[in-house]
């Protein structure tokens, strides 16, 4: 066991193999090369020889057991490992069996021992080890010694080599606070899709890759040819620019929108230090009030200036401060906490005054000092995770003055993805080391030490801790894990889009097959002077209307409207559109993945209930756990677990009564000792505020519902804990901390064992081990009984996380037993976790008392039950993935109702094996109905060895939970789901971890909330809560799904049917390709004649919004695609060419051909039949789509004196021209509208059903 005894090394990522032990060569976590250093040692031949024997007999040892201890320790005895390699030097023989890395770095009195066992080791245990051994202290020194730059000549071990992209041998050195010698890229962040140099060429292509701009770009370049040029140029050369200027210009707004926000993140202010002016009394300081962390900085002489974050470089040395951002991937120098003065006074007496207390468990188990350079961070905008992480500064710099940082030399591997993993060194320069280290009597040693997980923080972490630290950066900008885990930004296009793609390509191959009709009957009167290609391409021009232009600026101008609605529904007030070209996707989701923490959590933590055995304690009841508690802790002495509840009050009480008051005071005792929370106190406002700092939410809502009953976490450091009653204000519990195992997801449980100071103050022989754990782990463990899975299961029901809690009771004997045991399977080269694991299974984790039960319920978001039910209701199949542990998962999925009451969930983690993984896939087939609870390991099994087998199985379950799952793997589920299904994915996520998933989703959601902004600024919509996201799918989807179809329609109508116009005066005029509209009433026809009124159909609605939350499966109806489809389409043109033949065949059989009067009659009635057709298609009346049909109306009857050029004005004025455009209109609107009718009632819509 390590002298920390808060944290381990927490669990790899799933998809990482770690649970073997991963072996590697120890020189590599030392590449440099210190001969290239003014401060290197001179190699001596002896030493060269050395080197080389250790080379040719090299072993290698776990790379977990050398961090198990070489991050930990502040302070490395250079002198035991120094006289170990004098003995080797010397030719003795060293101990074979289960000596390790500690034997040689640890400084505890324990490990002096087994030193000395070494030599006293009898020689029958000595079997040829010097060559082993030998091996192992070379590599060693090559580690903390760093004289050498060992490179293995003859590397005969058989191992797997580190992944090329985490080569540690591919490394950097950074000199901090120098300018480095290469240069690294800017530390800015970008969502932006183009630069000034990509923005035309990926947009043009963009908008020509759809097959109507490029049908549009050819009929406009062919009027560059005199012999096809039809009107004027301008009539089709301004609409294509019109409307590419129009997307383009949107698209160049979104994204300078983007960079705008980007620019705002990239200039947010931070603190370095500032080493070029550190003796110079005029500084650039940061303006800060008089803090703690201020008067710290000024007590160090330390020199700042403020730098923006994009102007942060490779080897700057960071000041930060507690809730801070981490701008780049940094490693930990130096950590000042701002409260440690007042905990050390809150818990230790004066040296001078403290009372020597006897020790049971010996001299080797004394206080140590408290020892500074750790702090917390929270990640869970990197890996979605909620447990804040441990991190400490590398010890050799701890102690170091902030401005003797140039002194150091950091090598790190190349920039890697994995966000668990970092191997580099740290280098001093002697100088300093003798400045720093006065006890050490060889100087020359211990001058670099290796650099693990612990000692980084990387990108868009925050700094929990109250604590003042300096760090040195490391990667930037691109380089950095958080960037390296995001996907780049990609244009997205909707479905839609794609549908009317489709569409126009079978109006030209209408087109060109009615051109080929009409020239193949024009050869039946040859015209020799005229080539049929031509004609062709003349009839092809003439017809271009079939598939109008302005259907992209109609379309897009819709979506701004639809955008402009979002931004204003005060419902969802901070609602931002932020990718303008999708917004009819939102009516078309058929699959919700959606984050956990911050987004259907809100990452608060709440103990909602505690059972004892006998009685449960719940809401108002638990003003009678503070009456036992009061009881209990209300002496004037220290309390034990073996103290009597002697009070007054009990002493006439039954002894029911009395056992469930001892109960209840064991029980919160338990809860109040065994957890990893440390207090911090900070002044604000001139106000003492203790906060917590833990490594999991749910401790810290264990201990604030442990000081709500009676008993207050005043203290805790690595060695002691002082608890004190919230009644009497008087300490009441001391106890001494002997070991902590934390809490992994493997394990599922963690333990303390503590010593107690009885009520003389003096340690108490006995040791007491408190654990706490998950009921699947714990249930083994505690002694029998009879009501601990119902409790459990009857919490679970409730949405609860439950934890178990028990004790165990041991002598001094029992623990020196299992500490010796401990102690040796500690120090094993090989298969130590699992040693030590089975250590503790063997003296501790055996008939532990069973003390009680805790439910802490995880608060969700607002609304977020009845949200999820109505999504689901919607047809919508909702996963969660989070980075979560399975067992949180699981309790947010049930308390959040996105598992239904008695809905099976079948859990599938930790599969290595494909045999097993096919295993789960069987079952899986044959329930549907389950809801399917997999962790990230096997879902990458999963994903390498039966991709389609899985999503193929997947897609069909109501509901799957994906937990422990890395920022990739949520992007790549979304992937996988569209291209499997090639339906519309909605991914949603509050935190930066979840971009990748937003960006990879046809439609992504961000979240702004407390997490951060990462998330809103890459999704194309942005809300404030969960619920939100509700009415932005259900209401706004649908009105622009449904608009955007109807209005995409009509265009195609509108164009369609002048094409069938001038079809039929093409025939009429013996096959002449000659225009019937020209200039002017081609161009004014499909703008201000018709464009508003059918423009006005984007305030149209279908069903009002209180309607579409009662019936949410009118959602459903939405995915089938069914309001733009090739039914709808065909019927659309039937209509189209019933209109066009009857409005222009009247108008030749009643009026003469080749009259304007003709063209005047025509015209008029085609106008008019577009102004009532659009009036026939609304469902819900606007004032402005009265006002834009009215006022159409007039604009087109006032203008017409201005037509002379195209009709005879005179005789516009005249009856005939009266009746004949009436009876002309009457006729091609009243069948079509009949037809709908009947239509309606007898296959009627679905929201047709609903309201009547």
């Amino acid at each position: 066991m390590s002298n920390h005894r808060y944290h381990r090394p927490r669990a790899p990522e799933p998809n990482d193999d770690s649970g073997s032990d991963l072996e590697i060569d120890l020189q590599e976590l030392d590449p440099l090369d210190f001969d290239r250093t003014p401060h290197s040692v001179p190699r001596t031949s002896e030493s060269r020889g050395k080197r080389r024997a250790a080379q040719d007999r090299s072993g290698r040892i776990p790379l977990r057991s050398l961090r198990a201890d070489l991050r930990l320790d502040d302070s490395y005895d250079t002198g035991r490992y120094g006289e170990l390699e004098n003995r080797l030097a010397a030719g003795q023989e060293e101990y074979e069996g289960e000596g390790d890395l500690q034997s040689l770095l640890g400084d505890g009195s324990v490990r002096r021992k087994r030193l000395a066992e070494f030599e006293d080791e009898p020689t029958r245990r000595r079997k040829g080890v010097n060559k082993t051994y030998a091996a192992v202290l070379f590599r060693l020194k090559g580690i903390l010694g760093a004289r050498e730059n060992l490179l293995p000549d003859n590397d005969s071990g058989v191992h797997d080599g580190p992944e090329p992209e985490n080569d540690p041998l591919s490394t950097r050195s950074i000199a901090v606070g120098h300018r480095q010698d290469k240069k690294y890229p800017q530390n800015a962040v970008s969502n932006a899709k183009y630069t000034p140099w990509t923005f035309l060429p990926v947009t043009l292509y963009n908008e020509f890759s759809f097959f109507f701009n490029l049908y549009f770009l050819l009929v406009a370049l062919s009027q560059i040819i005199p012999k096809l040029r039809i009107g004027y140029l301008s009539t089709y050369i301004a609409p294509l620019a019109f409307v590419l200027a129009i997307t383009l210009g949107k698209e160049a707004i979104d994204d300078i929108a983007r960079r705008r926000r980007d620019s705002e993140a990239n200039a947010e202010a931070f603190t370095v230090v500032d080493f070029a002016t550190a003796s110079s009394s005029s500084v650039t300081r940061k303006q800060v009030k008089s803090t703690r962390n201020s008067t710290i900085k000024n007590r160090l002489g330390i020199s700042e200036r403020v730098k923006r974050a994009r102007d942060l470089r490779v080897g700057d040395v960071l000041i930060m401060e507690k809730d801070q951002r981490v701008p780049a991937d940094v490693v930990i120098l130096k950590g000042i906490s701002s409260d440690s003065t007042e905990s050390v006074e809150l818990s230790h007496q004066e040296p001078g005054n403290e009372p020597q207390k006897a020790d049971p468990l010996g001299e080797e188990f004394a206080e140590t000092e408290i020892k500074s350079g750790e702090m917390f961070i929270r990640t869970d905008q990197l890996d979605g995770e909620t447990d804040w992480k441990l991190r400490i500064a590398a010890p050799i710099c701890q102690n170091l003055d902030p401005l003797e940082f140039q002194q150091l030399r950091i090598s790190a591997g190349k920039p890697d993805r994995k966000i668990n993993e970092f191997i580099g060194t740290l280098q001093i320069a002697s100088k300093s080391l003798e400045s720093t280290t006065q006890s050490q009597t060889d100087h020359s040693r211990g001058t670099s030490v290796p650099l693990t997980i612990d000692n980084t923080a990387w990108a868009n972490t925050v700094l929990a801790s109250s604590t003042l630290v300096f760090a040195c950066v490391v990667y930037t900008g691109r380089e950095t894990r958080q960037a390296l885990s995001t996907s780049p930004s990609r244009s997205k296009t909707g479905l839609l889009e794609y549908e009317i793609n489709a569409l126009t390509k079978i109006l030209c191959a209408l087109t060109l097959t009615i051109s080929i009709v009409l020239v193949a009957l024009e050869r039946a009167e040859p015209t020799p002077d005229r080539k049929w290609y031509i004609v062709i391409l003349r009839f092809l021009i003439l017809f271009s209307t079939i598939i109008p232009i302005s259907l992209r600026v109609n379309l897009d101008m819709g979506k701004t409207v639809y955008a402009w609605f979002i931004e204003r529904d005060q419902d969802i007030s901070g609602a931002v559109v932020r990718t303008s070209t999708i917004p009819e996707e939102l009516g078309r989701i058929e699959y919700l993945l959606s984050d956990k923490t911050g987004t259907l959590t809100q990452n608060e933590m709440e103990l909602k209930k505690v059972h004892v055995g006998t009685v449960a304690y719940a809401n108002e009841a638990m003003d009678e756990v503070s009456a036992y508690v009061g009881q209990g802790f209300s002496s004037q002495s220290l309390v034990t677990p073996a103290t009597t509840v002697t009070s007054a009050s009990t002493t006439g009480a039954t002894r029911t009564r009395r056992e469930i008051g001892s109960r209840v005071r064991d029980v919160v005792l338990a809860l109040a000792l065994c957890h990893s929370v440390t207090p911090t106190s900070e002044a604000v406002d001139g106000v003492v505020v203790t906060e917590f700092q833990a490594s999991s939410p749910d401790e810290i809502a264990i201990i604030r519902w442990a000081e709500e009953v009676g008993l207050k976490l005043i203290h805790r450091d690595r060695t002691s804990m002082t608890i004190q009653s919230t009644d009497t204000g008087k300490t009441v519990v001391k106890v001494r901390i002997l070991e902590t195992f934390p809490f992994t997801s493997e394990g599922k449980r963690m333990g303390i064992v503590v010593q107690f100071l009885d009520e003389l103050d003096q340690f108490q022989s006995d040791v007491w081990f408190f654990q706490k754990g998950a009921d699947t782990v714990m249930t083994s463990i505690v002694a029998s009984n009879d009501w601990l899975d119902e409790e459990t299961a009857n919490m679970a029901r409730e949405g609860l996380r439950t934890l178990v809690v028990g004790r165990k009771k041991l002598s001094a004997q029992q623990y020196q037993g299992f500490r010796q045991d401990f102690e040796k399977a500690s120090l094993a080269l090989r298969n130590r976790d699992s040693g030590m694991k089975q250590v503790i299974g063997q003296h501790l984790e055996q008939n532990l008392e069973l003390l009680g039960i805790t439910g802490v319920e995880d608060k969700l978001q607002e609304a977020v039950k009845p949200s999820l039910e109505l999504l689901r209701n919607a047809g919508i199949k909702i996963w969660m993935l989070t980075g979560d542990k399975v067992e949180t998962a699981k309790c947010v999925a049930i308390s959040s109702k996105l598992v239904a009451r008695g809905q099976y969930i079948h859990t599938v983690a930790q599969l290595k094996r494909k045999d097993s993984a096919q295993e789960a896939l069987d079952f899986l087939q044959s329930r549907v109905d389950a809801c399917l609870l997999i962790d990230g390991e096997s879902l990458a099994l999963f994903l390498k060895f039966y991709r389609a087998q899985f999503i193929s199985m997947a897609v069909q379950l109501s509901t799957v939970v994906a937990c422990r799952c890395s920022p990739t793997q949520k992007a790549d589920v979304a992937k996988l789901i569209r291209a499997y299904t090639k339906k519309r994915v909605c991914c949603i996520g509050d935190g930066g971890n979840d971009v990748s998933m937003i960006q990879a989703a046809d439609v992504g959601v961000g979240i702004v909330g407390k997490e951060g902004r990462q998330a809103s600024l890459a999704a194309d919509f942005s809300i404030i809560k969960f619920c939100h996201l509700t009415k932005l799918l259900v209401w706004h989807g649908r009105n622009s799904y449904k608009r955007s179809a109807k209005l995409a329609q009509f265009v195609i109508h509108r164009g369609l049917i002048i094409s069938v116009c001038q079809t039929m005066y093409s025939i009429a005029s013996k096959f002449e390709p000659n225009a019937l509209y020209k200039d002017w009433l081609l161009v004014g026809y499909a703008t201000v004649y018709t464009m508003f009124p059918v423009f006005s159909l984007v305030l149209d609605k279908d069903v009002d919004e209180a309607l579409a939350n009662l019936y949410p499966e009118l959602y459903k109806e939405l995915t089938l695609g069914r309001s733009l489809s090739y039914q709808s389409f065909f019927i659309w043109v039937l209509v189209s060419i019933y209109q066009g033949c009857m409005i222009q065949g009247l108008s030749q059989i009643l009026v003469d051909v080749d009259s304007p009067r003709m063209v005047s009659v025509s015209f008029t009635a085609l106008v008019i039949n577009e102004l009532v057709m659009v009036a026939l298609e609304i469902t819900t009346w606007h004032p402005v789509m009265i006002f834009t049909i009215l006022g159409t109306a007039c604009v087109y009857f006032g203008s017409i004196p201005f037509l002379g050029r195209y009709f005879d004005l005179s005789y516009i004025i005249t009856l005939g021209f009266l009746w004949r455009v009436a009876a002309i209109s009457s006729i091609s609107l009243v069948i079509p509208a009949i037809t709908n009718r009947v239509r309606n009632i007898m296959d009627p819509q679905a929201y047709r059903k609903i309201q009547t």
